[in-house]
């Protein structure tokens, strides 16, 4: 994490100093404001990240003399035959269309979406304290 809070941090004052080049030769206050708004948000993930850099472990990207391998984990469980994102998928395109054609038509894409949220929020829910 260190690399990339210093990545980060760079990558502002690059930002920055286009910012000010740009806003001094265009005089556009729209663009100008853009980067000014972009150097925030860099400098913001830069100092987030080399500020929890030094609190945490050392990662396997800060270690010079690590493999591929040593940063390698669990990436986490996906379920095999879910039927909710096919749900939030018809509910999600309806609501977009409902965009375009008339709000009236969210009436309907509402509770699909909830139905598929809530299906796949709680899809392997067996009830409390149950042990099967």
């Amino acid at each position: 994490m260190k690399i990339q809070g210093k990545m980060f941090i760079w990558l502002s004052v690059f930002i920055l100093a286009v910012a000010v080049v740009y806003g001094y030769w265009s005089k556009e206050p729209a663009g100008t404001t853009a980067l000014f708004l972009a150097f925030g948000l860099a400098i913001m993930i830069g100092f987030y990240l080399a500020f929890t850099a030094r609190r945490v472990d050392v990662g396997a990207q800060d270690n010079t003399e690590a493999d591929v391998a040593d940063d390698a984990g669990e990436v986490g469980f996906f379920s095999p035959h879910s039927w909710q994102p096919l749900a939030l998928g018809f509910g999600g395109a309806l609501a977009f269309l409902g965009v375009a054609l008339g709000w009236w038509l969210l009436y309907f894409s509402a509770p699909i979406l909830m139905i598929g949220l809530f299906g796949w929020v709680f899809e392997y829910y067996r009830g409390e304290n149950r042990t099967q």
